[in-house]
């Protein structure tokens, strides 16, 4: 399929009220609307494109760019590629779920990930902290740097509550993640959830969230689930 046949398709699977749903969480025109499983026989067929994901991202479609992040080639992209990515996703929806998932199956997606928390760019940062939370609770324990874990788990609790509001949720679920998934490091990131308490995070024409950490960990150590891991990070 070529980028027009594969736009038409998604034009196609577009309903308006998805649509409504992703405008209120930030999207904007142009967009179709597809939900993200609808677009799972159309995957299947083309698998993995690097150039057509390329060309698809470059269209500023939401619809478009977010099945770029299916489609793509998380090795066989740079990290100048991955920061064009990210300049382009003016949303968290994008930069969380499309470009971090992407990144977090790339050899490099650390670095990366290290180079947009330390950016002072709300959502660089969020998309960095996500980034990790999809590393920590995909892969196994041992490839990451407990002190460097460690680290990051106090510039959470020094930091979140100044934090820009959309990397205030990414850095509360990266504290979550690790104390879900990432297991020497549990009772650390249940301290640090308890001394973060309940984090505020504004948004646009709605109400603020509160977000909790530590009840949200509560809940795997009810569940039986500490460790756990997911199979895979893209769908």
């Amino acid at each position: 399929m070529n980028v027009e046949e594969v736009m038409q398709e998604l034009e196609a699977l577009g309903k308006e009220r998805t649509k409504k749903i992703y405008m209120s969480n930030g999207a904007h025109e142009p967009l179709f609307g597809v939900a993200t499983g609808a677009m799972k026989p159309m995957a299947r067929k083309i698998k993995i494109n690097q150039p057509l994901a390329e060309e698809l991202y470059a269209t500023g479609n939401y619809d478009a760019m977010y099945f770029a992040g299916i489609i793509a080639d998380p090795k066989a992209m740079t990290a100048a590629d991955y920061d064009r990515w990210i300049d382009s996703a003016y949303f968290y929806m994008l930069s969380d779920y499309v470009v971090a998932v992407t990144l977090a199956e790339a050899d490099i997606a650390q670095e990366v990930a290290d180079k947009w928390i330390a950016s002072g760019e709300e959502l660089k940062m969020s998309a960095g902290w996500s980034c990790y939370c999809w590393l920590l609770g995909n892969r196994k324990d041992v490839e990451f740097s407990e002190s460097k874990i460690a680290g990051m788990l106090e510039t959470v609790k020094n930091t979140i509550h100044d934090a820009p509001e959309r990397t205030k949720s990414a850095m509360n679920n990266f504290v979550y993640t690790v104390g879900f998934s990432y297991v020497p490091l549990h009772e650390m990131a249940v301290e640090t959830a308890k001394a973060m308490g309940p984090v505020e995070m504004k948004r646009d024409n709605k109400k603020s969230s509160i977000l909790n950490a530590y009840e949200s960990i509560q809940k795997e150590i009810d569940r039986g689930k500490i460790g756990f891991k997911r199979k895979y990070v893209r769908c």
